[in-house]
């Protein structure tokens, strides 16, 4: 058995130091109390909670703790809950729940990333799930003043469309950073970093929902914790390189209009637009794309399918092969 949060080995259900993480210690089952969503079940889940989230393909659920167990809620949740989402229109579906919680592992251990804490847990039929515990939620049950890009960049469905949240470009983020965060400039070096990351882990679905701004108690506005982490090319891959075009106006740079994909000098360049210096945004290069063997491990310690994490890495070492830092 390992540690259904951090792989740790010879742990059955979540070790103490995923406890104290995800539940403040309470020794919650890594199972819940109740079957995955189902056509048969579906009056349940109206029942208790009153309404479901869905995000594209992705039904998500509330879920509070109550004594040593999770339960549906639809007020005061504490952890959102994202089932497999089955709706038959993406490769390898059942692998998504662990697909997220081994991105966001790799983007904490690995690449040092504050992420939201996280990790796998089971409905009682046996399936999984992925389990995250809300940033935005005070100790008291109020919650902390959260917005995301699409709402700070005023991108709505009645503006922009359907696909609100896909229009626009990273470098527009950037420049909402140093509008909104007092402290921009680490800021802006944490989004570049998560924005690289995602490339690294082919992740094309990071799109201007997908990164926010909180409010802190001093009442200035600092990143969120990175969430929505994943390698979304093992389930759609076909999609694009990226969810947003690195820079404004959909510019291309030499490099990408000669090799199709974007390499070391367009995100020095993104860096740049981004007011990221140079000797900062080279390092941080450089220290990306020399981890491979420490996410290989991690991919190996993962509870993915075999040829799912050869696919995995795979795609990692591949993005790796387009940096060639001079």
């Amino acid at each position: 058995m390992k540690c259904f949060g951090c792989y740790k080995e010879n742990v059955e259900g979540y070790c103490l130091k995923c406890r104290k993480k995800l539940f403040d210690g309470t020794k919650i089952p890594y199972v819940l109390p109740f079957n995955a969503p189902q056509n048969y079940n579906r009056d349940f889940y109206l029942e208790q909670t009153k309404r479901l989230s869905i995000s594209g393909a992705q039904l998500k659920f509330s879920l509070k703790k109550e004594g040593d167990q999770l339960s549906l809620t639809d007020e005061g949740g504490q952890y959102i809950l994202k089932p497999v989402p089955h709706s038959g229109t993406i490769n390898n579906e059942n692998e998504a729940p662990e697909n997220e919680h081994l991105t966001m592992q790799i983007a904490e251990k690995v690449f040092k990333i504050k992420t939201a804490t996280n990790a796998l847990i089971f409905f009682a039929d046996g399936q999984p799930a992925y389990i995250t515990r809300r940033f935005d939620v005070r100790p008291d049950g109020s919650k902390w003043l959260q917005e995301d890009f699409a709402q700070l960049c005023m991108k709505s469905k009645n503006t922009h469309g359907s696909n609100y949240k896909y229009t626009g470009a990273y470098e527009d983020i950037g420049i909402a950073i140093r509008k909104y965060v007092a402290a921009s400039l680490p800021a802006s070096e944490v989004f570049f970093k998560v924005v690289m990351f995602n490339y690294l882990v082919s992740n094309g679905d990071a799109h201007l929902k997908n990164f926010s701004l909180i409010q802190s108690d001093r009442g200035d506005y600092q990143l969120t914790p990175a969430y929505d982490l994943m390698s979304t090319i093992i389930h759609t891959p076909n999609e694009t390189d990226t969810a947003l075009e690195l820079f404004e106006n959909d510019y291309k740079t030499d490099y990408y209009q000669t090799y199709g994909h974007h390499g070391f000098t367009d995100f020095m360049d993104f860096a740049r637009k981004i007011s990221v210096q140079d000797v900062r945004s080279k390092r941080l290069i450089t220290e990306m794309v020399s981890q491979n063997e420490k996410v290989a491990q991690m991919v190996k310690r993962s509870f993915l399918q075999d040829e799912t994490k050869e696919i995995y890495l795979n795609n990692f070492l591949e993005k790796v092969k387009r940096f060639k830092v001079e």
